[in-house]
């Protein structure tokens, strides 16, 4: 969604209508613009993906059904609430 100005290492990003600052500092390619696909893990960017690569990733997911549902209402209850 946008590079933090204050942080340029942090993003924040949407995560399944979740928000979230995750550090882009790992990647190789810093080059990232919103509207990109990041491949996210633990909350590091860990690389920049296209959006066919990003639907296969959120395809595989939710076929795993229960555990993909457990874990995004997790992050949902976890949100922190923009002030």
């Amino acid at each position: 969604m946008e590079i933090l100005p204050d942080r340029p290492d942090l993003a924040m990003v949407d995560v399944c209508g979740v928000k979230r600052a995750i550090n882009i500092g790992l990647l190789e390619d810093r080059s990232v613009m919103p509207g990109d696909w990041i491949l996210i893990h633990v909350g590091f960017a860990m690389s920049k993906i296209d959006e066919g690569e990003a639907r296969a990733a959120l395809d595989f997911l939710e076929s795993i059904g229960q555990a993909y549902e457990d874990e995004i209402a997790a992050l949902r209850e976890s949100m922190i609430e923009e002030g």
